[in-house]
């Protein structure tokens, strides 16, 4: 169970690092985020947009996202004792991983509230994403504050669990322990604070861009190239 907790925590942390990634397009232009959409959606391939593929992948997601909290939980405190014994230990160690423990609780418990609505959108409507349909749910939509809380919460729990997991697993230890702890330590906190400042600055734009097309929210964009296409714009 606890390597089953593991393997579903490192598949969601790398997929949501890729997905930052995929979502931050926007910052090279309408056009550039509108070409990653449409190839996840088969585009490229079979010449029209399959939004259900979308929906395929969010599936998978979904499922690994509810594998990975049920194992969690086990690991949870559960009562008010189990919480005074955990923070009555952590003040007395003041030891920084049982702080980082702590806070991927906090996150994780907060993950189930905030991460559940941005999953079940893009599951019933995996067609409502594009330069135009996303700044409009940003914006229009007051999608907005939901995407900043989880975008603070998604990315120090990531950022946390996949330290822990190297730390947990051995992975990337060499001779001296501390030396490698600390270059793990690191290295997480620089992951996080630029997908941290990635992450602020996509916000930014998608809620830029739905403001100045807020009084024509639901128009779909498409590139200027893709005009003509027979496929109706998404």
């Amino acid at each position: 169970m606890d390597l089953l907790q593991s393997l579903s925590g490192l598949a969601l942390g790398v997929f949501m690092w890729a997905h930052m990634v995929f979502v931050a397009s926007i910052l090279l232009g309408k056009d550039a985020m509108w070409i990653v959409t449409r190839f996840f959606e088969g585009y490229f391939v079979f010449g029209k947009s399959h939004p259900g593929i979308v929906s395929a992948v969010v599936a998978v997601v979904v499922l690994l996202f509810v594998t990975h909290a049920a194992l969690a939980l086990r690991k949870f405190p559960v009562t008010t004792r189990q919480y005074g014994s955990f923070l009555a230990h952590k003040a007395h160690m003041h030891h920084g991983d049982t702080s980082l423990w702590w806070w991927q609780v906090v996150t994780g418990f907060a993950l189930f509230f905030l991460a559940s609505p941005h999953l079940f959108q893009m599951l019933a409507h995996p067609g409502a994403i594009g330069p135009y349909a996303s700044a409009d749910r940003v914006w229009t939509g007051g999608w907005w504050p939901l995407y900043l809380v989880l975008l603070l919460a998604v990315e120090v729990h990531a950022g946390i669990g996949l330290y822990r997991l190297a730390i947990k697993w051995g992975w990337f230890f060499g001779p001296d322990a501390d030396a490698t702890r600390r270059r793990l330590q690191r290295a997480k906190w620089a992951a996080t604070a630029i997908l941290l400042l990635l992450g602020l600055a996509t916000l930014a734009v998608y809620a830029k861009i739905g403001y100045d097309h807020r009084d024509r929210a639901g128009e779909r964009y498409a590139p200027a190239w893709a005009a003509q296409s027979t496929e109706r714009p998404q």
